[in-house]
């Protein structure tokens, strides 16, 4: 009887655990509204590599431009997300280049987006510009950016990575924790179990902190002291994988996950690493 209990509650457990798989891909949609104000805006889409579209905002400084900037959003959000950060840069004399990543804003749906996928659209970006870039990505925006950075160093001359994690797995239960403690507790690490076996357990592969090594470039590290979804220790971590003096780190004080970028520092930190580096 027992036996039969336990079997039962097992299988039970697994199916409702695969449920929560499914949900997580399908996490509501949160984007924001905050076009560009600034420059000479082409809002235009480009194709995808599974044949849709992504729509992509290029600003134009109002003189000369030192430069392209791409510039990636994180999980759920869309291409409005990164207008305060790339103002900065076109106040700076950069193009900016702000995506919405597939299953995002007004792009095309793609099912089961994930860092892969974004960094599908980024490379898919990257051809449309066709010339070296500063790579500017957000959370999972980041960690797209850093597998780019990783395959296509020839195309990138600096990297930014925001509330970036480091070791893929163990962010995930980290996530999932800060959404919902007992939810975090029971059903994550059976959720991360069934994402990885659906990529075929590829995930702690490009692990940000595992693809550091192969990314010799100059990198800044932004994360807030306060961020929940991925502690201050990823970034740490982050730091340490990369070629010796290749990584700074810019710690937010009181941000949380998309907070670095409203601290009165951040604007500083962002125009003395890119002075030091181009």
């Amino acid at each position: 009887m027992w036996f039969y209990i336990i079997i039962v509650s097992v299988v039970l457990y697994l199916i409702l655990a695969l449920f929560f798989t499914y949900l997580a891909f399908q996490i509501p949609r949160d984007p924001v509204i905050d076009p560009p104000d600034w420059g000479e805006i082409t809002d235009t889409r480009i194709r995808a590599v599974d044949g849709g579209e992504i729509e992509v905002w290029r600003v134009e400084p109002g003189g000369p431009s030192r430069g392209v900037v791409v510039l990636v959003h994180g999980w759920s959000r869309n291409r409005d997300r990164m207008v305060p950060r790339a103002r900065i840069f076109g106040e700076m004399g950069f193009t900016t280049v702000i995506p919405s990543a597939r299953d995002h804003g007004r792009s095309s749906r793609h099912r089961f987006m994930n860092a892969f996928r974004f960094a599908e659209d980024i490379e898919s970006v990257l051809n449309w510009v066709n010339e070296p870039v500063l790579l500017y990505g957000h959370s999972a925006g980041a960690a797209g950016a850093a597998i780019v950075a990783s395959k296509n160093p020839g195309k990138i001359k600096l990297l930014f990575l925001e509330g970036c994690y480091a070791r893929t797995k163990e962010a995930l239960r980290s996530l999932y924790r800060a959404y919902n403690l007992v939810f975090g507790i029971l059903f994550g690490p059976m959720v991360v179990l069934w994402m990885d076996i659906f990529y075929r357990f590829r995930m702690d592969g490009v692990s940000p902190a595992l693809l550091a090594r192969r990314i010799d470039l100059p990198v800044l590290i932004i994360h807030g002291d306060k961020d929940e979804n991925f502690p201050l220790h990823h970034a740490w971590r982050l730091r340490d994988g990369f070629p010796a003096g290749r990584a700074e780190l810019f710690v937010g004080k009181g941000a949380d996950h998309s907070g670095c970028s409203l601290t009165p520092e951040y604007p500083a930190a962002i125009q003395a690493f890119v002075n030091r580096n181009l």
